[in-house]
């Protein structure tokens, strides 16, 4: 039989007999898929997660992907701008550019998208409690470049929930970090509409040790926080639900990954329909980024993760991701080189275009063992959900440190299985050689950090301190109250006002999180 897409008829090879329950790929359940042709008419996104040192090295790794055939952009910040911490803070010395890259002011993020037309490019920001900054940041860039902000496309992760979970990247008490999210909703909806408000994230969460189950559980836990809040806010749930998008692992059995995400789709669809009376097709449609497992790569005989990422990429493709980042084979050991970028992006290429398995949809659908690893999954997940409703939610949840507890058990389990070989992984605890690799590495120059600093201060001197000064006092007096705080973040980043200052005055307001430590 040929392969040629052509040769081929949705009414022949994508549906065939059902129970309503699986469905048809673009119909509700949406088990098998949130459009009926997926990637028969248009592949995923490549976005690859880029980061790191200052602007302008950013924006040069940005450009060459994008020459290399990536479809979209995919930013990792340093961890002081995560934490609104500034470059020139003395928390920050030693950590700025290192895990991705630093932006302090308006400035910087100019520099980031420097000949990048943001008109012509969907970008992902993984960034979570200073969401609302950064993600004014780029509609100010977005604007001085003279493109409507309602016609800027991309996501911020904006998931802060999972960050008390697992990732620890907070700065406010979960009431104020839930009224940023809810104010970005709001702000979003009219102001920003082809923007995804936030990516709840069970990537952190199993990336934290997990099981996949417990991935999915937590996330929709999370997810349906988020909606309760904005329909609390006075939102209609068809009003923001199109703009909500997800981002999950592809970890390294195969079959559990690809079910994991049927059973996702599916899931949601009903939560949504089911419990938020949710009316809009497109508030049903769980749609998601993929990333490949960097918890799976060793720093043992590194060009094995180039395998390790290949398989995991075409589960996330055959589980019909929307978009989709290929980790590098040398990120157990530094960010990645350039060289490793690009071979990571050659994967999903090859995926892409060389496998045929974009040419039918869903094609493992209908097998008796995907089926039926589905349905276990999705009982599961209904399970720990029914467990955190009775605590009152998925704040509670964290509060009482639950959550956490159940990571860090499935966690230790995983890695005494390691440790007894009851899971071989290649190289670290079987089929071991002492070979030693010249692989060259990415080290991030300490001058750039230098350089981060001087150029804070040159925009320090030369703004207008009173316009700073004013805009910060009027976003306190706001977090203060009740207003939408996002058109007074959004002065305070157009006066050039610090990730930092801005934080610090939101801090002022909301307090700070003190998290209960679990055993």
């Amino acid at each position: 039989m040929t392969t040629e897409k052509n040769t081929f008829r949705p009414e022949d090879l994508d549906s065939w007999e059902h129970d309503t329950k699986l469905g048809n790929p673009g119909e509700y359940p949406y088990t098998r898929g949130i459009y009926d042709k997926m990637y028969r008419s248009r592949v995923w996104t490549m976005r690859q997660y880029a980061g790191f040192g200052n602007a302008n090295e950013t924006n040069k790794r940005f450009r060459y992907l994008l020459a290399n055939g990536q479809t979209g952009l995919s930013t990792a910040f340093d961890l002081p701008t995560q934490m609104g911490i500034d470059s020139d803070d003395p928390m920050a010395f030693g950590e700025v550019g290192r895990t991705g890259v630093a932006i302090d002011t308006l400035a910087d993020m100019e520099k980031l998208f420097d000949q990048i037309d943001l008109s012509k490019v969907s970008t992902s920001m993984t960034i979570n409690a200073t969401s609302s900054i950064l993600l004014a940041m780029y509609r100010a860039v977005g604007r001085k470049q003279g493109v409507d902000p309602k016609l800027l496309n991309g996501t911020i992760q904006n998931d802060i929930l999972k960050e008390y979970e697992a990732r620890n990247t907070y700065i406010f008490p979960p009431q104020g970090s839930m009224r940023l999210i809810c104010d970005i909703f709001e702000f979003c909806s009219t102001e920003m509409p082809k923007w995804n408000t936030i990516s709840i994230s069970g990537y952190h969460i199993r990336e934290a040790g997990a099981t996949a189950v417990q991935e999915l559980a937590f996330t929709f836990a999370n997810a349906i926080q988020y909606v309760e809040a904005a329909i609390s806010r006075g939102l209609s749930v068809d009003e923001f639900a199109p703009q909500l998008s997800f981002f999950f692992v592809a970890q390294m059995n195969f079959f559990e990954e690809i079910a994991k995400f049927r059973a996702a789709r599916r899931l949601w669809s009903e939560i949504m329909k089911e419990r938020f009376n949710a009316q809009d097709p497109k508030s049903l449609m769980l749609r998601f980024h993929t990333q490949t497992a960097g918890s799976s790569l060793t720093q043992q005989q590194p060009d094995n993760n180039i395998v390790r990422t290949a398989v995991e990429a075409l589960a996330a493709v055959l589980g019909g991701t929307q978009s989709l980042h290929t980790n590098s084979k040398d990120e157990a050991l530094s960010l990645p080189s350039e060289a490793a970028a690009l071979t990571a992006l050659r994967t999903q290429q090859i995926i892409a275009f060389e496998t045929g398995v974009t040419n039918v949809v869903d094609p493992v659908g209908g097998s008796y063992f995907i089926e039926s690893l589905t349905d276990k999954i999705e009982g599961e997940v209904r399970d720990y959900l029914a467990r955190i409703e009775k605590m009152g939610g998925a704040i509670q949840a964290v509060e009482s440190g639950f959550i956490q507890k159940e990571i860090q058990n499935a966690a230790y389990e995983y890695h005494k299985d390691v440790e007894s070989k009851r899971q071989i992984v290649v190289g670290v605890n079987d089929f071991v050689d002492e070979a030693d690799d010249d692989m060259k590495l990415l080290r991030v120059d300490p001058k750039l950090e230098e350089e981060q600093v001087r150029d804070l201060k040159r925009i320090k001197d030369t703004r207008d301190a009173q316009k700073v000064e004013q805009s910060l006092e009027r976003l306190l007096a706001a977090a203060r109250g009740t207003d939408n705080l996002m058109p007074l973040i959004l002065d305070c980043v157009e006066s050039y006002a610090t990730v930092g200052e801005i934080s610090s005055t939101m801090k002022k307001a909301f307090g700070k999180f003190k998290p209960v430590v679990t055993v």
